[in-house]
């Protein structure tokens, strides 16, 4: 991947104040993205100096300049969830049978779950609810069924960290019927010990290609011992079966290097969460020359471009 040589495209100087939430506000990063109309959308999280986290809307003309819309997003049915929300946070955007579907992370008092909801405006957005009955994250849907259900990668999180929450070390696959109802299919891909990927989470949602679908994920090194440094990878997995990985990059695919990347309230973090693909066929494929925008978190404190193409991806994920 190559950095845009600006970034970061997006700080917390760019987010407007929006009384009495968001004043000052201490950083923005892990933005979901998609293409709008012909216009280029993010969806931010946006964090105020409570550390507490808001999502927010910005437009861009193009890939790289943005406008941060001037409201909070609100989830209209969000309120008749019984049990405390104290975050909502990580949004994945998807396009799916002519809807935006925004899947995110809720912090709550039985541990994290996901959330969903959808927009077709990106002005009004349908909570349509939890969608994970265990502790999970990063959950990011498939653009289309797979053999008549819907499909999803998450990661459970199955580990207590030590003086730490519980986290994953599993990218998993799940079907549905319904979206809101969800049956564990398997394992995609472990962690792998003392490698860049010892901790693994799936990133923006899969991309399809004539060779597989795309998956970009992020990697966690942990055997550092004095700091963990998230960064990105990429898996080519099969179109029917997605259980099935053709490929896994060996190497990471962006690592932090850049002082934004290095320096923040979480330092050494890359953390991609939002792609948009350039040029798509008629039958609904990615071109393997088609350029791809993926937009990340840095550090935890602002967001960052990195641009790459289809046909790098998958040479990457062959690099096993």
């Amino acid at each position: 991947m190559n950095r845009y040589i600006n970034n970061p495209i997006i700080s917390r100087k760019d987010i407007p104040d929006i009384s009495p939430d968001l004043i000052d506000v201490t950083s923005v990063f892990n933005p979901g993205a998609v293409k709008f109309y012909d216009r280029y959308l993010l969806m931010l999280r946006v964090q105020n100096r409570g550390r507490e986290s808001f999502m927010l809307v910005a437009i861009g003309r193009d890939r790289i300049h943005f406008k941060v819309e001037n409201r909070i997003v609100h989830f209209e049915g969000m309120d008749h969830i019984k049990e405390t929300i104290y975050h909502c946070y990580d949004p994945r955007i998807t396009y799916l049978e002519g809807m935006y579907y925004i899947m995110f992370a809720m912090d709550m008092d039985s541990g994290c779950r996901l959330g969903l909801a959808k927009t077709n405006d990106f002005q009004t957005f349908k909570f349509l609810g939890i969608v994970s009955e265990d502790d999970n994250r990063n959950g990011v849907l498939f653009p289309e069924k797979i053999k008549g259900r819907y499909a999803r990668l998450d990661r459970p999180n199955r580990i207590q960290l030590e003086g730490g929450p519980v986290s994953g070390n599993a990218i998993c696959l799940s079907f549905s019927d319904d979206l809101m109802q969800w049956d564990y299919a398997g394992t995609v891909i472990s962690g792998r010990f003392h490698y860049w990927d010892e901790r693994v989470g799936a990133g923006p949602p899969p991309i399809k290609t004539e060779a597989g679908w795309i998956q970009i994920y992020h990697g966690i090194a942990e055997h550092f011992g004095s700091s963990s440094i998230y960064q990105a990878g990429v898996l080519l997995l099969d179109l029917e079966n997605p259980l099935n990985v053709i490929g896994r990059s060996r190497y990471n695919i962006l690592e932090p290097r850049e002082l934004y990347e290095l320096t923040g309230q979480v330092p050494n973090v890359v953390f991609p969460s939002g792609a948009i693909v350039e040029e798509v066929d008629a039958n609904g494929f990615a071109r393997k020359d088609s350029r791809v925008n993926i937009y990340y978190g840095a550090a935890d404190t602002c967001v960052g471009l990195a641009v790459t193409t289809i046909d790098e991806l998958i040479r990457s994920a062959m690099t096993s």
